[in-house]
């Protein structure tokens, strides 16, 4: 089989992209915000507070928690989540080291 398109580029690459994708959709920013707004776990009252259907809730949650930016533990019958801090950190300081690069000449156009 041949090589799939992330293949091709590094791991810092990919890890890069994986985490900018996490912002390209303001419910998994209002979610992310809500976490560190209430600096807890929250059970179930996502839905309310984002305002969009439990499945499309359920889905960004898997997003988030596909990269780790997020985690969750079964607290009774509920599934409650919250920041994985280490995680957080981890991609404040690629995204800082990618985003901190500066042009030193402009030779464009």
């Amino acid at each position: 089989m041949g090589l799939t398109k992330t293949e091709k580029f590094t791991a810092l690459q990919n890890e890069i992209a994986q985490f900018a994708k996490v912002f390209g959709h303001p419910a998994r920013v209002a979610i992310l915000e809500h976490l560190f707004k209430i600096n807890s776990c929250v059970c179930g009252d996502l839905v309310n507070e984002i305002g969009l259907a439990q499945p499309t809730i359920s889905q960004h949650l898997k997003e988030l928690t596909h990269l780790d930016l997020i985690q969750g533990e079964i607290t009774g019958n509920s599934l409650c989540y919250c920041i994985n801090a280490q995680k957080w950190s981890k991609m404040k300081t690629v995204m800082q080291q990618f985003l901190n690069q500066d042009l030193t000449a402009i030779n464009c156009c």
